[in-house]
């Protein structure tokens, strides 16, 4: 999960101290020779999100994309979910408080809640703008921990988040990357982290039905989600991206 900041004009807000890579013998491609030529010289917002298991990398890879839109001149807001917006960021504290003990359901209607917000304040507006935005997490995140790791797949649930998404999110990303990596890895990685979260102290089967939960994302709408190999080290999973995002835009 990561912090906001917004692009071009100031640099990303940071985690507490990101992860940085560096390659001596790989030089960084640029974004003005990644994207299409359409695409580098477009002025259009683009919604790109984030999404994976735990441990995958999505802070490293989300600042790689920030730095490249930077160096292009591209305007972009960086964000996050749960959080993003200074409401949403109040049920996000109370989502990943260990100390936090509510039923599903709630926890399914705190998600949404803190969405709506966050996409009237944050999303919408930079969109509008002709801003890039990139998000830690969306959508896809709520099918796969609270519709499969919560509730096992269960088609009722998923037709209730279905149902919660045709109702209030009224536009979902232009490209989703999705950051795949073999659960008990990215768990591995995850532990090497300071104290766990709420979901971050979950047992390893949750997890197992998370990732399910991507595959099953991933089988519904190939055309938005790029699957990325997250193994590797950082350069190595961002020029994936990049190779797949220059097909995709």
């Amino acid at each position: 999960m990561t912090d906001q900041c917004e692009g071009a004009i100031s640099p990303p807000v940071s985690e507490p101290e990101l992860l940085k890579q560096t390659s001596s013998s790989k030089p960084k491609e640029s974004l003005s020779s990644s994207l299409p030529i359409s695409q580098q010289s477009s002025s259009l917002g683009r919604f790109i999100s984030f999404e994976g298991t735990e441990g995958v990398g999505k802070t490293t890879a989300i600042s790689s994309l920030c730095e490249r839109l930077e160096e292009a001149g591209i305007d972009y807001i960086r964000t996050r979910e749960p959080g993003g917006s200074d409401f949403a960021e109040q049920l996000r504290a109370l989502l990943l408080n260990p100390q936090t003990s509510i039923h599903d359901d709630t926890e399914l209607l705190l998600m949404f809640a803190a969405r709506c917000d966050h996409l009237h304040e944050r999303i919408l507006p930079a969109l509008a703008a002709n801003k890039w935005v990139i998000c830690d997490r969306f959508i896809d995140s709520t099918v796969a921990y609270q519709g499969f790791g919560r509730a096992h797949g269960d088609p009722k649930v998923l037709d209730k988040i279905n149902q919660l998404i045709a109702g209030f999110v009224p536009r979902l990303p232009d490209t989703t990357i999705w950051l795949d990596l073999p659960v008990y890895e990215g768990m591995r990685r995850a532990g090497k982290r300071s104290q766990a979260d709420r979901f971050e102290q979950e047992a390893l089967d949750f997890f197992t039905r998370v990732h399910q939960g991507f595959v099953h994302q991933a089988t519904e709408h190939p055309n938005r989600i790029l699957q990325i190999d997250a193994s590797g080290n950082s350069e190595e999973v961002a020029l994936r991206i990049w190779q797949s995002l220059s097909v995709d835009l």
